[in-house]
């Protein structure tokens, strides 16, 4: 018999079609359907599938007593209530690892569109202006980037900057032993030395508007922010005033505070680039993603450790 699954993101075709196969599905990616999902199906869910964003709250967690093993597709899994199912006996993993190089690709181009305004370059160009009309824009090599959270992410961004010939400095809540790169022991004393400062932190309550109108006025009218991790890390307000009075070079953002809906204090503004938080979308990092999710599912009904734990 297939066991239950309760999904709460949105999947592909082809994703669908594999866990219709492996689990009887509860496929409930609004919120409408989710309550009416819980309410109606609670009983049976043994297994819940979501995402950092859209989570699984505690009062859900109850209305499941059959619930054993809760996943986070991707990295993040900051809605999530991990201690509440921990105090339940619940299992949780992640998809750490699996989405990587697909953000890392990601904030470089966000880097490259930002800083050489190719979108705006785009719209020139179509609108028959010549090179000679428009103003010359920085270059990214030998810039010096900074880099908000070395975690797995954090450390392939510095990777593909060191492929520009760019500084790599970084900040964490300590320093690492197995980078050679300097490391800052403030998010203000990074922002004032480097020039691209990319945000690859988890989300969250400890990291919410830790990039404020401090951090923006450090990083200067050179200087371009990029975030490829959670909205909630910058203050939205702060950033527009700092784009607005010319206090910042530019800014490159997969993600924002007001998500799905843009972020209309930006809207208007040439000097920001926006993606629909799809830093670690490709054909390649979903299906790895659900072949680790898969993987920790056989591993947790066989008893065994799972391969991404939280």
């Amino acid at each position: 018999m297939k066991r239950t699954l309760l999904l709460l993101i949105t999947m592909g075709e082809r994703s669908l079609s594999t866990l219709h196969e492996r689990f009887e599905v509860i496929h409930a990616p609004t919120a409408s359907e989710r309550a009416a999902a819980v309410a109606s199906h609670g009983t049976r869910v043994e297994i819940v599938l979501t995402n950092g964003v859209t989570g699984l709250r505690a009062d859900e967690i109850d209305a499941m007593p059959k619930l054993t093993l809760a996943c986070a597709l991707g990295a993040g899994y900051e809605n999530l209530a991990v201690d509440y199912a921990r105090a339940r006996g619940i299992a949780l993993a992640n998809g750490a690892g699996t989405n990587d190089d697909c953000v890392a690709d990601h904030a470089l181009a966000l880097m490259l569109a930002t800083v050489r305004a190719i979108p705006a370059l785009d719209k020139a160009c179509r609108q028959g202006l010549w090179r000679d009309d428009l103003p010359m824009r920085p270059q990214l090599a030998r810039k010096r980037l900074g880099v908000l959270g070395l975690g797995t992410i954090g450390k392939k961004i510095a990777q593909r900057g060191a492929a520009f010939d760019m500084p790599v400095g970084y900040h964490n809540r300590s320093a690492r032993h197995d980078v050679p790169h300097r490391y800052f022991d403030s998010v203000q004393a990074l922002a004032e030395w480097c020039d691209v400062l990319v945000i690859a932190t988890p989300g969250g309550a400890s990291t919410k508007h830790l990039i404020d109108a401090s951090v923006l006025q450090a990083l200067g009218p050179q200087g371009f922010l990029v975030n490829i991790a959670r909205g909630s890390v910058v203050d939205t307000s702060a950033l527009a005033a700092a784009l607005r009075a010319g206090e910042l070079g530019g800014a490159g953002l997969d993600v924002y505070e007001t998500e799905p809906k843009p972020p209309a204090e930006l809207l208007d503004l040439a000097n920001v680039v926006l993606t629909p938080h799809i830093a670690g979308w490709s054909p390649e990092s979903m299906q790895a993603s659900l072949e680790c999710f898969l993987e920790n599912a056989d591993l947790h009904f066989a008893g065994r450790p799972l391969r991404t734990p939280i």
